[in-house]
């Protein structure tokens, strides 16, 4: 059946081999169980219930992905965007998690319709390259500066804005040395070093007293608290087209350069197979739709895949074990409940370090390119909104090359982009 399906000779690879690389990709994604009740919950949903539309969103998105495109990539809520989400557009602008809801429903239709007509590609290519890369790493230090807000490393200092918290605290060591147990066992290239570090401080923290232990496994929560409770009407009516910006463009950049660099990893992109390659981002495309009816941010493809490539995953089956396995872990509910913030903070400041190295990419050596990028990377993480970072790159970007001359480097979606930016701030300041 599986040979039949997935085409297995044809690509080379065996069941064994398709499980193996969904079980190590699984291992090094599956934080997100985790990661995004504890980031999502801070918005007043119920934790139990974001808990379950994480399972059933990264199982239905790789399983959509395994059945349409039979390509070896899972799909999860991603990182960024629920912390945009949660800290910008319902924390900082005051809209509630419904109206939030809604907007990522808005943007995930604007999503397919962007695949379909092929508009999404027409985007990719007129994005300047160093801007892409400068987005992905101020994402990263938007995530950063939260995981260490939210473990106490870093405080509200009157004086300086920010300062150093109580490293002698319980909940600042422990996530410090969280830190160092996944950047060891990364090192050491160990699959799973996030999960395992987050495992080993939520166990520290039952062991000291800190944190309660609440068991292991139990039948999954209901999922009815969040379950078809987007504010569509709320978005579209209370000042979000913004956000829907926003969610629209990391979209376009993240989940596309994600399917595309693992699938050039694994060899799937080549003359004959483009129709496969539309098939793949019209999968990620639907799977934001069902992931924000079900109550969870964009759900998106993981870089985290090409750990799974590595170990010879190379068609759908990769992807469908992967789901299988996020259908699996909605039995640890009590487990993920008994996580606390300072064990998954450990993991948000790594993955921010990890985009971070998208800075390399940037070309430093032409200011037009290089303020631009920098601008978008700073304005993230000390204006807490991913909306500025784009906004200030965007506009900074269009205005330098106008002035110095170099106005044919820019292609009509950058200006479009800045365009729109220009008319939030004129309209829809915060």
């Amino acid at each position: 059946m599986f040979e039949k399906f997935f085409k297995l000779s044809e690509h080379g690879t065996t069941v064994r081999t398709e499980v193996i690389a969904g079980l190590t990709t699984f291992l090094t994604m599956s934080y997100i169980i985790f990661v995004n009740p504890d980031i999502l919950s801070t918005t007043g949903m119920d934790r139990d219930a974001v808990f379950v539309a994480t399972c059933l969103a990264a199982a239905l998105g790789s399983m959509v992905m395994a059945t349409m495109a039979n390509w070896p990539i899972g799909m999860a809520p991603g990182m960024g965007l629920n912390a945009f989400f949660a800290f910008t557009v319902v924390a900082a602008l005051g809209f509630t998690w419904q109206q939030a809801l809604g907007a990522v429903f808005i943007s995930g239709m604007i999503f397919v319709l962007l695949t379909v007509t092929g508009v999404r590609s027409w985007l990719i290519e007129g994005i300047p390259h160093s801007l892409r890369s400068a987005i992905a790493a101020g994402i990263g230090l938007f995530l950063g500066i939260i995981a260490l807000k939210s473990s106490g490393i870093v405080v509200d200092n009157p004086a300086t804005l920010v300062g150093l918290g109580d490293l002698k605290q319980t909940g600042p060591l422990l996530a410090i040395l969280g830190f160092f147990v996944i950047a060891v066992l990364d090192a050491l290239r160990v699959k799973g070093s996030i999960l395992i570090g987050i495992l080993v401080v939520t166990v520290l923290s039952w062991i000291l007293g800190v944190s309660e232990f609440r068991g292991v496994v139990s039948m999954p929560p209901s999922i009815l608290p969040t379950f078809l409770q987007l504010d569509i009407m709320g978005a579209l009516h209370g000042g979000l087209l913004h956000v829907i910006l926003v969610f629209v463009l990391v979209e376009v950049f993240d989940a596309t350069g994600t399917l595309i660099g693992v699938a050039k990893r694994a060899n799937l992109i080549k003359e004959g197979q483009k129709s496969r390659l539309g098939r793949a981002l019209l999968a990620d495309s639907t799977a934001i739709v069902a992931g924000s009816l079900i109550g969870t941010s964009s759900t998106t493809a993981y870089v985290e895949s090409a750990s799974g490539v590595q170990a010879g995953g190379r068609t759908g089956l990769t992807a469908f074990t992967i789901a299988i396995l996020f259908l699996a872990a909605l039995f640890l509910s009590p487990l993920a409940g008994s996580v606390p913030s300072y064990a998954t903070a450990p993991a948000l400041l790594y993955v921010a370090g990890l985009m971070m190295r998208e800075l390399t990419e940037v070309e430093w050596e032409d200011l037009t390119e290089a303020a631009p990028a920098a601008l978008t990377a700073l304005a993230m993480p000390f204006t807490y909104s991913i909306a500025n970072g784009l906004a200030f790159g965007f506009i900074s970007y269009v205005v330098l090359k106008l002035f110095t001359g170099k106005w044919k480097d820019i292609h009509p979606a950058t200006a479009i982009v800045a365009v729109l930016f220009v008319i939030r701030f004129a309209f829809f300041a915060e």
